[in-house]
This record gives structure tokens, C-alpha cells and sequence, in this order.
């Protein structure tokens, strides 16, 4: 299914949180990308949406499975939307490498937010929604996303890459905003 069909079908479901254990181990490779891959899609777009989110991975919403969207700005402010199936990303080494410190939240951890050191592009290798290979190479927020998203598929989430102390202030501020967030956050 073409992105701008799968933006529009589906419904959000309520988003896996922390310590959830699919969110902490390594997602299962897409090998059908069939119909039930496109519903999944139009599930993940809609939760997305309904999260103001960047992206999503399919294990934020309880789906063992390899595959992200994403819908946000890329270095030039351009939005970009789509998928990435079974995705691998690649890091500037050397003088290539950047580091860029902004604020990152995670929609599996609502309203906690706190500043990430990450490579300022990445390029991201994988599947689109047919299985067709694809590549991009991004920055801005799209570059951020796409590490931040395949961390997910690989059971990592942002709170790992941090300090003890600025990971346990990241729960402290979720704390703090979690009665904004029912357990069913983002589906009605």
C-alpha cells in the first residue's frame, strides 16, 4: 500500500511502555510483506499520529517485529514520511563524525524529555513496505529517528544510552507527568 493510504486507515493502539520485555530484546526480521505487514502499518501510522510522535517502532505497540515509520523533518525542514523494515544503521566515523546534543523523549516513556548525544546524519539501510531495498541518509530530526528507532528494533531504548543519573532524572520527570498518560495513551 502506497504511505498516503496507509496514512489514512487504521487505528491507534495503546503504546508498550519501559520495561515492557518486548521493548528490551532484539525484534523478529520482516519476511512477509504482505497484507497483515500493511495493516500493521496503518495501526503504527495511526498511533503515531495520535502521539504527535516522530516515529514508531513495531515493538512500541507489542508487534515482535523489525519495522519502524517515521513522519518528522529532515535537516532541511523537509517532513518526510515512511517505512523501514529490517533496518541497519550506519554511523559517520572518524572526522565525519559530529556529535549533536538535542532533546529526545521517547513516546514508550511520555513527556520525559532530556538532551542526547547522536551522530548528527545517519543513513539507514533496509526494506521499504513492498521489500524493496532501500536507503537514506538524513539528519535533522529524520537522522535522529532513525537511530533512535532502530535502537528499538535492536532493544535498546534512548534511557541505556544515558548516565545513571540523567536516566534516573528522565523517570523522576515521566514520573512526574505519568496522570497525563493513561495506560491506554494514545488510543480512544
Amino acid at each position: 500500500m502506497p504511505v498516503s493510504e496507509l496514512l489514512r486507515l487504521g487505528t491507534a493502539k495503546p503504546i508498550v511502555r519501559w520495561g515492557s520485555p518486548v521493548l528490551h530484546t532484539s525484534a523478529q526480521p520482516v519476511t512477509d510483506f504482505g497484507s497483515d505487514l500493511q495493516e500493521l502499518l496503518t495501526v503504527m501510522f495511526a498511533t503515531n499520529i495520535a502521539a504527535d510522535g516522530a516515529g514508531l517502532a513495531a515493538q512500541q505497540i507489542g508487534v515482535d517485529l523489525a519495522v519502524f515509520i517515521y513522519d518528522c523533518a529532515d535537516e532541511q525542514g523537509t517532513r518526510r514520511t515512511g517505512i523501514v523494515c529490517n533496518p541497519v544503521v550506519d554511523l559517520p566515523q572518524g572526522i565525519d563524525r559530529q556529535l549533536v546534543e538535542y532533546g529526545e523523549g521517547c513516546l514508550s516513556l511520555p513527556g520525559a524529555f532530556t538532551d542526547l548525544a547522536r551522530p548528527e546524519f545517519s543513513t539507514c539501510r533496509g526494506r521499504d513496505q513492498y521489500g524493496n531495498p532501500i536507503e537514506i541518509t538524513a539528519g535533522g530530526t529524520l537522522g535522529r529517528c532513525f537511530q533512535h528507532e532502530t535502537d528499538h528494533i535492536n532493544g535498546i531504548v534512548f534511557g541505556d544510552r544515558l548516565p545513571t543519573r540523567k536516566r534516573k532524572q528522565l523517570y523522576r520527570d515521566h514520573d512526574e507527568v505519568s496522570d497525563q498518560y493513561a495506560a491506554d495513551w494514545p488510543a480512544r
